[in-house]
């Protein structure tokens, strides 16, 4: 039971929930089942639902208290076994709308409003912030986690964040000037593989998903117009004519089954004996080998039977798994299986979902596009003597699923509303970080640590200065904006200034004349603006709608490294270099990893290990916990995990500091 104290807190309180899903169904059921948006402790039921396209926040009326829920996704059939507000019937229906709903059937008299919309919408401004007490975030994303606490901050609203992926959960209070913000450690640069690792020298079965994902399927069944290395590579040593023609093009008459075997024994045969006739390559390696259709006794084996694979026209049940007869996911295929899907697939694709090739993208919920890729991959391994997957693993390495532990969720909702509770009472020298960790230490699952002060060297809370190495007479503005200010400093409504002079915003209340202007410097190198930036000068770039400033330091650099910088940009003070003692030092656990990518390409989870997680972020170590049998001195401690996303995204795993342990207290 909460206490008289901890009632009169929450009486009246108003409450920001960001993200409906995972996190936010558990956490709007707990607030709900709390005192905290009680009506008859001044909660006055609110029933309105408001859509992106028509925001009306001159509606809301939390006047008297109450909980307002902001997310702009919609429910997915894999939602549904965590996400328990959620039905079947509700899917493609609004999260936040359909939570809102579910709770006011238990709790009718709460006043909960709901906005199917983006927290990064202007209407979302620093003015719409300052009228909660506590905003609590579900997130599973960092950009929007970015953009909340900035405006937290400008508004001078406590966050608490959140978030869980698997066993692993945290929960993290962040208060202005009195605790670090969000940002205070930059988040680790994704670990990259070069193309040329990908195309021709893959060691692990990631790069051989990577290659079936973004390289094949995009090849086979995307936009025929964009970039693919998969087909220059393609074209190394082929005959003159076959260099004229895209050998993936699909040749007038041309029998859709010879089609398939063609680009089979192209992509799986051709290339690899293309590949092998580099000595040089293979000299430390192991040799891969060809592989070709004749070679395998596929016609012994069931023919596919289209009407199996598809009941009616809906694209969605096509199966070649279906069609040939194979049922369990979790099974391993063998090579001879993995061909046959291969060749159904492709058959399939065309024969059931001609009218989408072209357009496709792949997605981890089209059955056929995953049977696709897992087939292609375990080929491919086989061919370099990589061991393959199943499809259920297959689907979670190419999708970037680190499935969900609904629990997991369940606990850190309730750890946030406990944090809320202390905040709304001012006790903030009791606030608390909780991890959740998958191994107890000292019979402990939960590991609460101290908030950590402030970073002085954060260039969001401390305004601290950063520094962009850039070569002034060949980078674009429109570059600068686009890779820096927005990808990197996360800013939506970037202005852009050097000195007084105003040299790029963005807007509604500009005039034509304004406009040209801008996207004419957009076009114009950084030395040839109307006020040159060069090295030495100092910039400053600005988002109006978080009210955040930064300023950034110019420092001439002519050359860059195309493959560590190919953005020909470094910006210092945004991340951090790895230290020499912390890849020398990082143990390396499988499981505990941030999110990666390799140009554009999304990889396995458990591919990044814990030094490379490390090494563009702040080390923290779990508090020390003495062991009984330990010496005076000695302490054994665990590995705490820290993360930051909700079930389906991992994005960053960090080790505590101990040194960070012994801050002083919050006052």
């Amino acid at each position: 039971m909460a206490s008289e104290q901890q009632l009169d807190a929450m009486k009246g309180a108003k409450v920001l929930m960001v993200g409906a899903g995972g996190i936010g169904c558990e956490l709007l059921k707990t607030l709900a089942l709390s005192v905290m948006s009680d009506a008859s402790r001044g909660g006055i039921r609110n029933v309105s639902i408001e859509d992106d396209e028509g925001l009306d926040l001159g509606s809301l009326d939390l006047l008297d208290g109450g909980i307002l829920a902001i997310d702009m996704d919609t429910i997915e059939v894999s939602n549904l076994n965590r996400q328990f507000l959620f039905r079947q019937s509700h899917v493609g229906q609004s999260k936040a709308k359909v939570a809102r709903d579910a709770v006011l059937k238990f709790r009718p008299h709460i006043n909960i409003t709901a906005y199917h919309a983006n927290v990064k919408n202007p209407d979302f401004n620093v003015d719409f912030f300052k009228q909660f007490n506590v905003v609590l975030n579900g997130l599973d994303n960092v950009d929007a986690r970015r953009h909340v606490n900035r405006l937290c901050l400008a508004a001078g609203v406590p966050l608490i964040e959140s978030g869980t992926t698997g066993f692993l959960g945290q929960v993290s209070v962040h208060l202005k000037d009195k605790s670090e913000c969000y940002e205070c450690y930059p988040k680790p640069a994704p670990k990259t593989y070069p193309v040329c690792t990908i195309t021709s020298t893959p060691s692990k079965f990631v790069h051989c998903i990577v290659w079936a994902k973004d390289l094949l399927f995009a090849k086979l069944f995307g936009d025929k117009n964009q970039d693919n290395d998969l087909n220059v590579r393609s074209s190394d040593g082929a005959s003159s004519s076959e260099r004229a023609d895209d050998v993936f093009e699909r040749r007038n008459g041309e029998d859709i089954e010879n089609y398939a075997r063609r680009i089979y024994d192209h992509v799986f045969g051709h290339n690899i004996v293309v590949a092998l006739s580099n000595e040089e390559t293979w000299k430390n390696r192991t040799r891969p080998k060809p592989i070709y259709v004749k070679d395998l006794p596929l016609e012994n084996q069931q023919n596919g039977n289209f009407d199996k694979s598809s009941s009616g026209g809906d694209s969605a049940s096509v199966s070649a798994m279906a069609t040939l007869g194979l049922k369990n996911p979790q099974d391993v295929w063998s090579l001879v299986d993995n061909s046959r899907v291969f060749l159904e697939a492709f058959k399939l694709f065309f024969l059931k979902r001609g009218k989408e090739i072209g357009g496709l993208c792949f997605d981890k919920d089209d059955q056929l596009a995953v049977e696709f890729v897992t087939a292609a991959a375990n080929i491919r391994a086989a061919s370099f003597s990589i061991p393959v997957h199943s499809l259920f693993e297959a689907k979670g390495i190419a999708g970037n699923i680190v499935h969900a532990v609904a629990t997991t969720n369940a606990i850190v909702a309730g750890l946030i509303v406990i944090e809320a509770i202390k905040v709304l009472q001012h006790d903030f020298h009791n606030l608390r970080m909780t991890y959740c960790n998958e191994i107890p230490t000292r019979k402990l699952l939960l590991m609460p640590v101290e908030p950590f002060e402030p970073n002085k060297a954060c260039f969001v809370c401390s305004k601290t200065p950063l520094t962009l190495e850039v070569n002034t007479s060949r980078t674009k503005l429109r570059d600068f904006i686009e890779k820096i200010v927005r990808a990197k400093l996360g800013m939506n409504l970037p202005m852009v200034m050097h000195g007084s002079s105003l040299l790029y915003e963005v807007g509604d209340d500009l005039d034509e004349d304004m406009i040209r202007n801008y996207e004419a410097n957009l076009e114009k190198v950084l030395s040839e603006l109307p006020s040159p930036i060069t090295g030495g000068t100092v910039i400053t770039v600005e988002d109006l709608q978080q009210e955040f400033t930064c300023n950034i330091n110019i420092k001439q650099r002519v050359e860059f490294d195309e493959e560590k910088e190919p953005d020909a940009m470094v910006l210092i003070g945004w991340s951090q270099a790895p230290s020499r003692e912390t890849e020398k030092n990082s143990p390396l656990r499988n499981g505990e990893s941030a999110r990666a990518t390799t140009q554009e390409t999304s990889l396995e989870a458990e591919e990044v290990s814990l030094t490379d997680a490390n090494a563009a972020s702040k080390k923290r170590k779990a508090p020390e916990i003495p062991d009984d049998s330990s010496s005076h001195g000695d302490v054994k401690m665990k590995k705490a995990v820290i993360v930051e996303d909700d079930g389906d995204d991992l994005v960053i795993v960090e080790r505590w500091n101990p040194d960070m342990a012994k801050k002083k207290r919050l006052v």
